[in-house]
């Protein structure tokens, strides 16, 4: 028997330990607030709780439920070195110099690659675009790229999604005589390295207070800057000046799929990106899409996380880094619809190595019995595991184990080992990797708090799995670890009242990410009918209430575990989801998605 809870808000529907081993409770918020926003913008009582929850003021309700650029956008010299980098970028445009962007090979890489070059076309320069290739150079600029980019004629060159803890590298650029501005977003540790200009909202002396931007909302930022710096000097006689607005959808894509927090100034990114996006007016996007099997129409988060962004991404995990660049950068639509059918190609060739590793990695996992409440932490191994798919693998396993989860692909012919982490709320990750780094057991290593990436001998993967379990063990108050990873609920619904009227309101709210989560809808005591299994291991059902009305549902991934074997013995459970859009055959229902369970009868 569980022991009474003893701090002051209760388990929502006496919920302590669901089927996966997490506690539900009611999204914390201001009574007051909710009050202020029902009554100032015309809210029911459960959107007017919510919009209180995600942090947002009395006085702030207008500007969330409809962001402007105008109200919003931050000024561009409140960032360290944003003159500086328009300065120097505009110097080099004005003398006609060989100008060059090094992009990381994400989607924020490539969405921050691409409005460059889009601004530079503008302005009557072609950009030619380098991107490294993930195995053979890994992340970031490296004296071998500096070298290849100077032999090429570069004069200058505009790191994006990277660059800012390239000491090294940029070092050895200013040896070369090679001019670099840096424009990045990932934390610091220590003052910015020596460059024309590293432009970051995360280096310890920027006081923009937009350190929750993704690269892609750094460099729209500098567009404004160059436009700025431009028509100073008058290169706008004569000739109209870019209007970057149009490119809020590339802006949107990098913020969502690089799981920033979507507050401030970000949100209106990527809300005004997505509508922006509604369009399909950039060639590439237009292409994948079409590609994917989706229908022109409003673009909404899915769109960019689940359908356009892996594919983006597909490039730089298992085929040519370039491809995303190139896709959100091209004007052509010939092109544009080949790079989408590589791409789109590629995507599916990494679901299949995903789900190969993933597979073998549970099967490792629970050999090595950690799903054990002691083990802190998972560390798991194997040969030939490509290192493009191990973060995506390590992701769903911390889903899965509810724990953090390092897995590594191994090269049996160097013995040495790539690996990533994802972690679990109350766990610092980042933290434990570096500092096994610095212990010597790692090759190198670093992150943050809920991602990591290492490199590691084979002979010295048992002491990482030690010291990592040990390390975590003792920073980690379990109980607490447990408390921040609790289901918080926003509302409490019948399944008659899961439909498009209750989804329409809540997406006022869109788009949702770290800072504005997706909003979260319980079901009490309701039984999974007419269950069925599908592809890789999901469960599709219908929730029936009490009075017989129902609400469609899917369950992914869970039909091995307790939870999927709970839904298909059909007896009544407390469940709680996310409501999605459902308009196929033009239905515009709702389904729910399934996030946890629970047996009344173990309250």
């Amino acid at each position: 028997m569980e022991a009474e809870r003893t701090g002051p808000t209760p388990a929502f529907l006496g919920v302590e330990r669901s089927l996966s081993g997490r506690q539900w409770l009611e999204r914390p918020h201001d009574p007051a607030i909710a009050r202020a926003h029902a009554q100032a913008l015309g809210l029911g009582e459960p959107l007017a709780r919510a919009l209180a929850s995600r942090g947002v003021g009395a006085e702030e309700g207008a500007d969330f439920l409809d962001p402007t650029l105008r109200a919003l956008f931050p000024d561009p010299s409140s960032f360290a070195d944003m003159d500086a980098a328009a300065s120097a970028i505009v110097d080099a445009l004005e003398r006609r110099a060989s100008i060059h962007v090094f992009a990381d090979y994400d989607v924020d890489g490539a969405s921050s690659a691409a409005l460059l070059v889009r601004w530079f076309r503008e302005m009557g320069h072609e950009l030619p675009l380098y991107v490294p290739d993930r195995l053979t150079e890994g992340y970031g600029p490296s004296p071998r790229a500096f070298d290849t980019l100077k032999a090429a004629g570069a004069d200058l060159v505009i790191t994006v999604d990277c660059g800012a803890a390239a000491e090294v590298a940029l070092a050895h650029a200013a040896a070369i005589d090679l001019g670099v501005v840096v424009v990045d977003h990932h934390l610091m540790r220590g003052e910015a390295p020596a460059c024309l200009a590293v432009v970051n909202p995360n280096r310890a002396d920027c006081r923009s207070g937009q350190g929750n931007l993704a690269a892609a909302g750094v460099v729209f930022v500098l567009l404004a800057a160059l436009n700025r710096e431009a028509r100073r000097r008058g290169l706008f006689e004569g000739r109209s000046e870019p209007d970057i607005r149009r490119w809020l959808d590339l802006a949107a894509l990098g913020a969502i799929c690089d799981v920033t927090a979507l507050t401030g100034f970000n949100r209106a990114l990527a809300r005004l990106g997505l509508q922006v996006m509604s369009s399909w007016a950039n060639p590439g996007l237009s292409a994948l899409l079409s590609v994917a099997g989706g229908e022109p129409g409003e673009a909404r988060s899915n769109h960019a996380g689940f359908i356009l962004g892996p594919r983006i991404n597909a490039g730089g995990r298992i085929g040519r880094a370039d491809l995303g660049a190139r896709l959100l950068s091209t004007d052509d639509p010939d092109e544009a619809l080949a790079l989408a059918r590589e791409l789109d190609a590629l995507n599916l060739a990494r679901r299949e190595v995903e789900a190969e590793v993933t597979e073998a990695a549970v099967r490792l996992g629970e050999a090595q019995g950690v799903e054990d409440p002691a083990v802190a932490a998972a560390v798991i191994a194997g040969e030939g595991w490509h290192p493009g798919v191990v973060g995506i693998v390590a992701g769903r396993l911390r889903e899965r184990w509810r724990k953090p989860v390092v897995v590594i692909g191994l090269d049996p012919v160097n013995g040495i080992g790539k690996g990533s982490g994802r972690s679990q709320p109350g766990y610092n990750l980042g933290r434990a990797v570096q500092q096994a780094s610095d212990e010597g057991i790692l090759m190198a290593g670093g992150g943050h708090a809920m991602a990591a990436g290492l490199t590691v001998r084979t002979d010295r993967i048992d002491a990482l799995r030690d010291y990592l379990n040990t390390t975590l063990t003792a920073q980690t108050d379990a109980e607490a670890a447990r408390a921040l990873d609790a289901v918080l609920i926003d509302a409490l619904i019948e399944p008659g009242a899961a439909d498009r009227a209750l989804l329409d309101a809540f997406e006022r709210l869109a788009p949702f990410g770290p800072g504005n989560p997706e909003p979260v809808f319980a079901l009490e005591r309701v039984r999974a009918v007419d269950v069925r299994a599908m592809k890789g291991g999901h469960l599709r059902c219908q929730l029936r209430g009490a009075d017989g009305r129902t609400v469609r549902a899917v369950a992914w991934r869970c039909a091995d575990q307790e939870t999927g074997q709970a839904l298909a013995a059909g007896g009544a459970l407390n469940i709680v989801g996310r409501l999605k859009p459902d308009d196929w055959n033009g239905r515009r229902g709702v389904q729910l998605e399934i996030d946890d369970v629970a047996d009344p009868r173990r309250l």
